[in-house]
């Protein structure tokens, strides 16, 4: 099981995957939150202008973007290793969010 620390590390790495979006997508500013469940933690953060900002674990109100990933599937979906659509067919990456969302995000997952 992969660390809180080590998710903050991949969630940043994430973060900065989100510079890659095009001109028309960084205009998108989303509530975003990341739960970790087998370290019972939830990152909560703001994508804006291609960047996820103001990055926390307080308890915030329900994001517009809901991810739900254990600690090591993050650590291996940053780094390359695990694949977004074929975790997610999988059941092991949970992604809730309105359809035009979804559409805009798929270029990134």
């Amino acid at each position: 099981m992969a660390t809180i620390e080590q998710c903050r590390e991949a969630l940043k790495e994430f973060a900065g995957n989100l510079g890659d979006m095009d001109e028309s997508n960084k205009k998108l500013v989303r509530t975003v939150s990341l739960k970790v469940p087998d370290l019972d933690v939830t990152f909560h953060g703001t994508l804006r202008e291609g960047t996820l900002e103001d990055v926390t674990t307080e308890p915030r109100d329900r994001a517009q973007i809901r991810l739900t990933i254990n600690s090591d599937d993050l650590v291996a979906l940053v780094a390359g290793q695990l694949n977004f659509a074929s975790a997610w067919a999988r059941g092991r990456v949970k992604l809730e969010a309105s359809f035009s969302d979804l559409l805009r995000l798929r270029k990134l997952l």
